[in-house]
């Protein structure tokens, strides 16, 4: 009686902020108030847009170069953002129902969600009027502190609300501009990391290894054997001059990052050119 009889209260107190900037630390306080959330993050993907921080509650202090990644870059591997953007799965998720096998493993997991403290997490993907759509994560940092079936549960039961909510509140698109669809750009340099200078399959290897496969995985989604990934991922870490999976994460964003007016092929042909050529050919 008491979750419902909060819940009654926050939703009264979250209508009449639809629309203003006080919308999504309401919303976050009305989440708050029926499963133990400790840190939440609102994420808003228009259109073709880059994403936009709506709300940012994390604990701990992560950076602002951690942030920047993760908003120029790096959220193309978050495992929420691919659910939306990639498949068009919207609704309620835990991490572990999206994440590949060997998530934990990988350098994106090790870069995002350790300095953030995140122990588990889960949150809402609803779609929006304006051809995007609204990514609400909510994270737990105490030690082994983890999202329950009922903690779901109560999520899924609120999810036609919030959805609702969030419909309203992002009803109108912004006036950040129409220009060129980057997210479907940065998708594109994704694709094509390393094509310059490894092979379809090397290629294929890395792209998997970058999205937090193990290596089980990436044998069983290119029907080859294990020993045949591993041996392609360790020609692949050769030809681009990486010992590891971390400092394969930031050659990836690092050229990424670093591309200009990208209009296609492989973001490390631009950034392995020395500094002089780079300066001659803006020229």
């Amino acid at each position: 009686m008491s979750t419902l009889y909060d819940f009654s209260r926050h939703l009264a107190e979250l209508f009449p902020r639809v629309g203003t900037p006080a919308f999504a630390s309401e919303l976050v306080g009305l989440l708050k108030s029926l499963i133990p959330i400790e840190d939440a993050t609102i994420i808003v993907y228009e259109g073709g847009n880059l994403p936009v921080l709506e709300y940012f509650d994390l604990i701990r202090d992560t950076g602002s170069t951690t942030l920047d990644r993760y908003l120029q870059g790096a959220f193309l591997l978050d495992p929420f953002y691919l659910a939306a953007a990639r498949e068009q799965r919207y609704g309620a998720f835990r991490l572990r129902d999206l994440a590949p096998e060997g998530f934990k493993d990988s350098e994106y997991y090790s870069s995002w969600y350790r300095k953030c403290g995140y122990k588990d997490e889960c949150g809402y993907i609803f779609p929006l009027r304006n051809e995007g759509f609204v990514n609400i994560a909510l994270g737990r940092t105490t030690p082994r502190a983890t999202f329950s079936k009922a903690h779901m549960a109560v999520l899924r039961d609120i999810a036609p609300t919030i959805q609702a909510l969030c419909h309203a509140h992002w009803a109108e698109p912004s006036h950040r501009g129409t220009g060129p669809n980057l997210r479907a750009q940065l998708h594109k340099a994704l694709d094509g990391f390393g094509s310059s200078m490894l092979t379809e399959r090397e290629s294929q290897v890395i792209n998997l290894v970058l999205h937090g496969h193990s290596t089980k995985t990436i044998a069983e989604k290119l029907s080859i054997s294990v020993e045949t990934v591993k041996l392609h991922r360790k020609h692949a870490y050769a030809k681009l001059e990486v010992s590891s999976q971390a400092e394969l994460f930031y050659l990836f964003l690092d050229a990424l990052m670093s591309a200009k007016d990208y209009d296609g092929g492989d973001t490390l042909v631009a950034y392995l050119q020395p500094p002089e050529s780079r300066r001659s050919d803006a020229h």
